[in-house]
């Protein structure tokens, strides 16, 4: 039985398509598959695939487009691998990323059922230093880097607190991944922490101390597809959130903020300060990242950008 599964999603990105497939080869850890699910796409995605001579990876195809979730299912189903894990079409794998995921999850218990790492972002070379700096460093409430765990984190997940880039960095037991039957591909959004709260749920999420997988920002969807996405998450777990909140963790609070800033980003001011009123109360070393954004929305509101809304 081959050792890892790996699913690549993918819907007309031939131009990148290249890099996520390339550093799956690099791997120093080679006992694997490599299932690239194209979703519908209408590029030359599957002459990309078709290209690499390599009995590891096979290509799987969607007549329609029908979502990255349901690209995943595809995946996994046809997935024979012990474990399986994720990487996002448009990102990259450091060499050492499988070998260390698969070692550090074969040292734990059963119990210990998944894996992440440590990520960087890449942003276009044309973005200024602030763009990538202060929307990343001074906008989240209190981060929780490289948390180990069960399902107690879940709260920092829904607290927008722990970030595992699901999508490029976890390696799960397919086992598991079975049992919690795989994406809910009614998501379009926020399908990430939505499949990590289920697999929390399952047993213990192990990390690795080390930056593995490169995240490329190749853009952002609207405020408004944002916020609609987040009303389905939250509800989702409405249960949690309830139990959560009656404890004392302002989860809507927090997502009110972070919608703000998309808001703010866009240059709907109204609808970012309607936001930032039920928003939970920023600490000090958020006010730089508020402001920025503010600003930023400022800007496009005034010179251009996205239309007002009437």
């Amino acid at each position: 039985m081959t050792t890892v599964s790996i699913v690549v999603p993918t819907y007309n990105e031939a131009g990148v398509l290249h890099r996520s497939i390339d550093s799956v080869l690099d791997q120093t850890y080679d006992d694997f598959e490599l299932l690239v699910v194209d979703d519908g796409s209408t590029d030359t995605t599957a002459s990309v695939v078709r290209s690499y001579e390599d009995d590891r990876i096979a290509y799987l195809a969607h007549g329609t487009n029908r979502g990255a979730s349901a690209a995943r299912n595809t995946g996994i189903e046809a997935a024979s691998g012990e474990y399986v894990a994720f990487l996002d079409a448009d990102d990259e794998w450091h060499p050492e990323k499988l070998e260390r995921q698969v070692a550090e999850l074969s040292t734990r218990p059963a119990s210990w059922v998944a894996v992440y790492c440590g990520v960087e972002l890449v942003t276009d070379d044309d973005d200024g230093p602030l763009d990538s700096i202060l929307p990343r460093r001074f906008t989240r409430i209190d981060e929780t880097e490289g948390a180990e765990g069960g399902e107690s984190l879940v709260k920092d997940v829904l607290l927008d607190r722990l970030h595992t880039s699901a999508g490029s960095t976890l390696l799960v037991r397919r086992e598991v991944v079975e049992a919690i039957d795989g994406f809910d591909e009614s998501f379009d959004r926020f399908q990430d922490s939505e499949f990590l709260i289920r697999v929390l749920r399952q047993g213990q999420l192990a990390y690795v101390d080390d930056t593995l997988v490169s995240r490329y920002d190749t853009g952002r969807p609207s405020a408004e597809s944002i916020e609609a996405a987040d009303e389905a998450y939250l509800e989702k777990f409405s249960d949690t959130v309830d139990r959560l909140e009656r404890q004392g963790y302002d989860i809507r609070g927090t997502h009110d903020y972070f919608l703000a800033k998309f808001y703010f980003q866009e240059g709907e001011l109204t609808e970012g300060f309607r936001h930032l009123r039920d928003a939970c109360w920023p600490e000090t070393r958020q006010y730089p990242g508020l402001f920025y954004s503010m600003a930023t929305g400022t800007v496009t509101s005034l010179f251009g950008g996205r239309a007002r809304r009437s």
